[in-house]
C-alpha cells in the first residue's frame, strides 16, 4: 500500500518551517510518517528552514541524474524534494513536504495519493510577520500578499486547513492530527487492540 504525500502550502511568513520543525520533534514510529528536507541553492544561514544546501552546480548535477522527485525555481533559488520520498511512499510511509504553490498542480498529477494542506494566517498577521522578519520591502510584501490571495482563490474545496494564527503549538497539534488520521489502518488497528 502506498503512503500519502502531505503537501504543505502557505504564504511566505505563514509559519510552515516552524510547523514542520515542531512536527519533526514529535513524530513517533506509530505515525509512520517522515518530514522530507528540501534541497535548496540558498545558503543555510538565510531563512529559518532546516534545508540541505547545494551549490547551483551540485543541484544541477543531482537534477540531471534524476535525484529529485520534484524541483522548481523560485525567488532566485532552485528547490528540490529528493527522490528518496518515492521509496518511502512505496513502503507505505506517509511523507510531509514543504511544497511550492506554483508546483502544486504538477505534483497532483504525479502523486495520486497527494493530500494538499494549506497553512492559513490572516492577511494582517501575515503582513506583520513579513515586516518583522525584514527580508522584503513594503512593495514586495504587498506583491506577496496579492499573489497568495490569488492562489487561495484557486484552491480546491477539498484542501485541508491548518489555522496558524495563534499559538504555534496549536498549529503543530493540528498538523499531527492530520498525520494521525492518515496513518495506515494496520497501525491504527494495532493501537486500538491494546
Amino acid at each position: 500500500m502506498s503512503g500519502k504525500l502531505l503537501y504543505l502550502v502557505g504564504a511566505s511568513g505563514s509559519g510552515k518551517d516552524s510547523l514542520l520543525e515542531g512536527c519533526r520533534q514529535r513524530l513517533q514510529a506509530k505515525h509512520r510518517c517522515f518530514v522530507a528536507h528540501r534541497y535548496i541553492t540558498r545558503a543555510p544561514n538565510i531563512g529559518g528552514e532546516n534545508h540541505i544546501h547545494l551549490s547551483p552546480e551540485e543541484f544541477d548535477m543531482r537534477a540531471n541524474m534524476g535525484m529529485f522527485a520534484m524541483q522548481w525555481y523560485s525567488h532566485d533559488y532552485s528547490y528540490g524534494i529528493g527522490a528518496e520520498i518515492d521509496s518511502w511512499l512505496a513502503k507505505g510511509v506517509n511523507v510531509v513536504i514543504n511544497g511550492s504553490r506554483e508546483y502544486l498542480q504538477i505534483a497532483l498529477h504525479a502523486y495520486p495519493n497527494l493530500v494538499p494542506v494549506l497553512v492559513q494566517v490572516d492577511e494582517e498577521r501575515l503582513r506583520q510577520r513579513l515586516t518583522e522578519r525584514g527580508r522584503e520591502t513594503e512593495a514586495e510584501i504587498v506583491k506577496r500578499l496579492d499573489r497568495h490571495r490569488q492562489f487561495v482563490d484557486s484552491l480546491p474545496n477539498s484542501i485541508l486547513l491548518i489555522d496558524n494564527n495563534a499559538n504555534l503549538q496549536e498549529g503543530v497539534d493540528a498538523l499531527l492530527t492530520i498525520i494521525d488520521s492518515l496513518a495506515p489502518d494496520t497501525v491504527k488497528s494495532a493501537r486500538s487492540t491494546h
